[in-house]
C-alpha cells in the first residue's frame, strides 16, 4: 500500500458510501482527512510497537483500533457508524487499486528476465495475497512480516528476505514510498529507491528526500495523470544493469 497501490483512491468511495455525520462535513476534506489520518495513525502504532519491542498484531486489529480512536474524536458514535461499517472500512484496505506507472513498470521488469519483484511489508500474508489479487500487480513473491516473524524496520527482516533468496546486499534494491523502510534498508547495505506518493510520508518535501544520504535514488511519483515514477525508475535500472 502507498508505494505501489493508491490506497486513498481505493478507500474514498467507501467513505463516502457511510451515514452521513455532522462532524464529516464537508464529506470531501473531512472524509479525505479522516483517511489520512487513519494511514498516518497505523504507521504511527508500528513504529511505537516496534520501539516498545512489543509483538506485532494483526494489521486488521491495529486498523480497527486507529479508526474507532480517529471516529471518537470527530464524536462519530458506533449508533452512527456500527460495527458492520467499520468492519467493512478496515476490510478496504485489502482491496487496492494499483498506481498507473505499476504495472507497466513492473511488466517490463518481469519480462527483461533479470530482476525478482518481492513485496517486504508489514502485515499479514492474506493482506498481501488479497492486494496483489485485486490489483493485478505482477510480483514474483510476497514476503510479510507475519510469515518471516519480523517486523520492519528491524534489521533482520531486510537479512532474512535477502538470504532466502540467496542474494548479497549489493544486488537488491529496496523500493519504498516510505523512508524509514529505505533508511533501514540503507542500514544493511541494499540500494535504495524512493518513490514520492502524494499520500506517503505527507510531511516531506521532494528537496529533503533528493539530498537524504540513505536515499540512493530519488523518483517523484505524485502525478497521478501520467505514468511516471516506476518508469523512470524502470529506466534506471535497465540502465544500470547493462553496465
Amino acid at each position: 500500500m502507498g508505494t505501489c497501490c493508491d490506497w486513498l483512491s481505493s478507500m474514498l468511495p467507501l467513505l463516502h458510501s457511510c451515514p452521513s455525520h455532522p462532524t464529516l462535513m464537508p464529506a470531501d476534506t473531512q472524509l479525505r482527512d479522516l483517511a489520512i489520518s487513519w494511514r498516518e495513525g497505523f504507521f504511527q502504532e508500528i513504529h511505537n510497537r516496534f520501539a516498545g519491542k512489543e509483538p506485532a498484531e494483526d494489521i486488521d486489529i491495529t486498523h480497527r483500533r486507529v479508526l474507532d480512536r480517529l471516529l471518537d474524536e470527530r464524536g462519530v458514535t458506533v449508533d452512527a457508524w456500527d460495527d458492520a461499517v467499520r468492519k467493512k472500512l478496515v476490510h478496504q484496505w485489502h482491496l487496492q487499486t494499483p498506481w498507473p506507472d505499476v504495472i507497466p513498470a513492473l511488466q517490463r521488469l518481469r519480462d527483461n528476465g533479470q530482476f525478482f519483484l518481492i513485496v517486504l511489508a508489514n502485515g499479514t500474508t492474506r493482506l498481501q495475497l488479497d492486494i496483489a489479487q485485486s490489483s493485478g500487480i505482477p510480483f514474483h513473491m510476497l514476503m510479510s512480516s507475519e510469515l518471516l516473524g519480523i517486523t520492519k524496520p528491524d534489521p533482520a527482516i531486510y537479512r532474512k528476505a535477502m538470504d532466502l533468496v540467496r542474494l548479497p546486499p549489493e544486488s537488491c534494491y529496496m523500493l519504498a514510498a516510505h523512508l524509514y523502510d529505505v533508511q533501514a534498508a540503507k542500514a544493511v547495505g541494499m540500494n535504495t529507491i524512493y518513490v514520492h506518493r502524494s499520500t506517503e510520508d505527507v510531511e516531506l518535501t521532494p528537496g529533503s528526500l533528493g539530498h537524504d544520504p540513505l536515499v540512493d535514488n530519488y523518483f517523484d511519483g505524485r502525478d497521478t495523470d501520467v505514468a511516471t515514477g516506476f518508469m523512470d525508475v524502470v529506466r534506471h535500472l535497465l540502465e544500470h544493469n547493462q553496465h
